[in-house]
């Protein structure tokens, strides 16, 4: 799932060769920090917070196939 994220974010911005994801085990879950450019943040969380909103669906139902809990955040 983090190549998921990754693979997504890559797609969004305008450096992907910035964009790093960490995968941090926490409480029987996982959560993934998503770190982008700073020119980049506006376009990884969209609207309103529609962009990451998104993401953090897509991540979540692939989670929920493989039977784990995921949190995805922006740093």
């Amino acid at each position: 799932m983090k190549e998921l994220v990754e693979y997504v974010a890559r797609g969004l911005v305008e450096h992907p060769d910035r964009v790093s994801v960490v995968e941090i085990p926490e409480g029987g879950g996982l959560i993934y920090e998503l770190e982008v450019a700073p020119e980049d943040m506006g376009k990884v969380i969209g609207r309103q917070g529609r962009m990451i909103n998104a993401l953090r669906t897509l991540v979540k139902a692939a989670a929920v196939r493989r039977g784990v809990r995921v949190n995805v955040e922006v740093v």
